[in-house]
């Protein structure tokens, strides 16, 4: 792990970023809730792919744990869209575009892998008051257990 990757305690910097369908997205908006930044390399593969059919498949859990999830990475508002649309069948899960200034969130959240220009596959948690309550990086090529985080939010 990167020393200036974000930790647990720290407060979460504030961002806005568009989803898939152009919708405004501010994480001071979700004060109260619980927050699930799910971060993932590259649309239009098989493990990203994964990833976030994991986040809209478990949509209920989340609701019943007070927790939004989403799914963030550095591609474009519309390749999102068509992605969401046509491989994922995505129709609850907010998929932000990290894509201008490029990355800029992974980067505030030290998770930028510069050589490649896309983020490394992370599982971001805050709390009701925007604190960082759990931080895991996982092997690029390796699909997150929704159910660590399951058991995760269910703990806290």
């Amino acid at each position: 792990m990167n020393k200036d990757n974000i930790k647990v305690g720290e407060k979460i910097p504030d961002f806005t970023l568009l989803d898939q369908n152009r919708a405004k997205i501010h994480i001071v908006d979700f004060r109260g809730k619980k927050v699930l930044l799910s971060f993932h390399p590259l649309a239009w593969t098989n493990i990203c792919a994964q990833q976030m059919k994991s986040l809209e498949n478990n949509k209920e859990r989340f609701d019943e744990l007070n927790t939004v999830a989403f799914g963030l990475s550095i591609d474009t508002v519309p390749s999102k869209k068509a992605w969401a649309e046509k491989e994922l069948d995505i129709k609850h899960t907010h998929l932000l575009a990290d894509f201008w200034p490029h990355g800029e969130v992974a980067q505030k959240l030290g998770i930028f892998r510069e050589k490649d220009g896309f983020s490394e596959r992370t599982n971001i948690i805050v709390d009701e008051n925007q604190r960082v309550i759990f931080v895991k990086i996982y092997d690029i090529s390796k699909l997150p257990d929704i159910e660590e985080i399951i058991g995760f939010l269910k703990k806290e």
